[in-house]
């Protein structure tokens, strides 16, 4: 991910918890978690999991980060879990019960001649789905993602994403994109839920500008809800 260095820049990272716990990103700490775990300094970090870079005047601030974070779940109220040993233990709202790695390059570009969107740094335009949207599909049924974005001073050469292995990028002209994928058995698609990201790329001269990040979750199983925890305390085995 890049920005100029002297524009904002606000990244929303994808949370998503089908279950309805709450989740929470910090930065990692310790040598499980991350290598050199001092935070880069030009960007902050919300518990919400969301990144702020501010613009900078300093050439210095220019370059890549590390930035690797951790994202956890914390029950909305405390429960109660049963192991197959027979073994009892409760997790309180503060304890968090499972947790992934995010990591990333974080690359402070020199200064663009503008900021504003759809000049140099390209925009998204309409059918782009919006951030977080979701899509409901079944097993064996063709999910196709339309993409449209357009930059005035720049040209806009790719599409960035991340999704299932198998999804297939078409292009039809400059700016306009199609994400195309299938979920199957044999992949073990069903009844998950998976994340795709995708930012646009542009040039001008030797300059390379980037999009705002997107991400959306494609449900397949057809089941229109978040599943919310009930009242009393759960126990599971």
């Amino acid at each position: 991910m890049r920005v100029p260095s002297n524009c904002q820049r606000n990244i929303n990272l994808l949370t998503f918890d089908p279950d309805g716990d709450h989740v929470q990103c910090r930065h990692g700490s310790n040598s499980y978690e991350c290598s050199t775990c001092t935070p880069p300094s030009v960007i902050s970090l919300s518990s919400s999991c969301s990144l702020s870079f501010s613009p900078t005047n300093s050439s210095s601030d220019e370059g890549s980060y590390a930035v690797q974070l951790m994202m956890e779940d914390f029950p909305r109220q405390t429960i109660t879990l049963t192991h197959d040993s027979g073994s009892i233990v409760s997790i309180s709202t503060s304890s968090s019960m499972s947790r992934i790695p995010v990591q990333f390059v974080f690359k402070v570009d020199p200064a663009a001649p503008s900021c504003t969107a759809g000049e140099y740094l390209p925009r998204f335009l309409p059918p782009t789905p919006e951030h977080g949207a979701q899509f409901f599909i079944d097993i064996n049924e063709m999910i196709e993602i339309n993409i449209r974005a357009e930059a005035t001073q720049s040209v806009i050469t790719e599409l960035l994403f991340s999704g299932p292995v198998n999804m297939v990028k078409n292009s039809s002209g400059s700016g306009n994109f199609t994400l195309r994928w299938t979920p199957s058995v044999s992949q073990n698609d069903d009844k998950e839920s998976h994340p795709i990201c995708f930012a646009v790329q542009a040039t001008a001269s030797s300059s390379v500008y980037q999009s705002e990040l997107r991400c959306v979750i494609v449900r397949v199983g057809n089941i229109p809800f978040i599943a919310t925890p009930s009242p009393p305390p759960i126990t599971c085995k």
